[in-house]
């Protein structure tokens, strides 16, 4: 990420982000998840109740406690609030520098399953814990300013107030998303996430201001002009999806790369290019990654490598297990 920020400082840039975060809270402790081999968990609490004042307010002495320490750890949150499925809280951090914005990301990460598991309690920022609840998402928000401090991305008199660079800064994500994933979709469950209807992105698209693509386009003023890169899930490591993140934008700035013509209405309705499908595994990404001249280029042969090395190996790791579906699909009638 120093490295990307160095490119991006070379440029004339400084980068801004501000992560925002799924996750789920069990009624569980590490004993007992492990005593129920991860099955029939207790959520924190029950149903749909997405932005929900009563489930907030029944657990204010919670919410309180994790706002006060992330206030107390400068990790400020923006905003905390229940978002769809049982026992899932979706929380904003307060947008800074890029490189503290990862720091920050990963503590928060950290410290609210500490806090969780000092009351009794576990979170989980896996990408898809059941079959039966959308996946979680870890977005990423990013926007560039020039060294006088002014927006990049807002341009008074462009369609959306979009800056050539900000669109040019989402047609080099858009193109490399595919071939990058696995910096950002880089466990096995990750791609369980990845599913038309589940709210998750399934194809390298965009759009302004809409939720169905991989990249959404926020216009608004120039302090809060930015995109969102929302491929991204919560297990992801935030140093190195906001690497994925910025680069490819300011790749696409420096080969001065057009988007695609933005997806309207419903993305998981309307058949993308072929060019823009995403890698169906985690093993598939890493092959997409190693064979990736800009990202040899950008992150250099040793990470590419090793991180590619350590995707494959986690596959393998993987593929050595029998899963409950394979038991039930094949144990009595094959």
């Amino acid at each position: 990420l120093r490295r990307v920020l160095e490119r991006a400082n070379r440029l004339g840039f400084e980068a801004s982000a501000a992560f925002e975060y799924e996750f789920f809270v069990f009624n569980e402790t590490p004993d007992s998840v492990r005593a129920k081999g991860y099955r029939d968990l207790k959520p924190l609490t029950p149903g749909f109740f997405g932005y929900s004042v009563l489930r907030s307010s029944v657990h204010a002495e919670l919410y309180e406690d994790l706002l006060s320490t992330c206030r107390v750890m400068d990790m400020a949150l923006e905003g905390l609030h229940t978002e769809t499925g049982p026992g899932v809280l979706e929380a904003a951090i307060t947008v800074d520098d890029a490189l503290r914005a990862a720091d920050k990301a990963i503590l928060f990460k950290t410290f609210t399953k500490v806090l969780a598991q000092r009351r009794g309690l576990m979170a989980t920022f896996m990408a898809k814990w059941s079959n039966n609840w959308p996946g979680q998402s870890g977005h990423i928000h990013v926007s560039l300013r020039d060294r006088a401090g002014k927006s990049v991305f807002h341009q008074e008199g462009m369609p959306q107030a979009m800056s050539p660079a900000m669109r040019h800064f989402i047609g080099g994500q858009q193109r490399l998303m595919p071939a990058w994933l696995a910096m950002v979709s880089s466990t096995i469950n990750s791609y369980s996430r990845l599913v038309p209807g589940f709210w998750a992105p399934t194809s390298a698209t965009w759009g302004i201001e809409n939720r169905t693509t991989a990249l959404r386009a926020i216009p608004g003023s120039p302090a809060s002009q930015r995109v969102e890169y929302r491929i991204a899930a919560a297990d992801a490591n935030p140093y190195i999806a906001l690497s994925a993140a910025l680069a490819s934008g300011l790749w696409g700035i420096e080969n001065t790369i057009e988007p695609l013509e933005p997806v309207k209405g419903n993305a998981y309705e309307q058949a993308a290019p072929p060019e823009l499908a995403l890698p169906g595994t985690l093993w598939e990404a890493a092959q997409q990654l190693k064979a990736s001249k800009e990202a040899r280029s950008i992150f250099g042969d040793a990470f590419v490598d090793h991180y590619a090395a350590t995707r494959e190996w986690e596959e393998r790791e993987f593929r050595k297990h029998i899963t409950d579906w394979e038991l039930a699909r094949y144990f009595e009638i094959i």
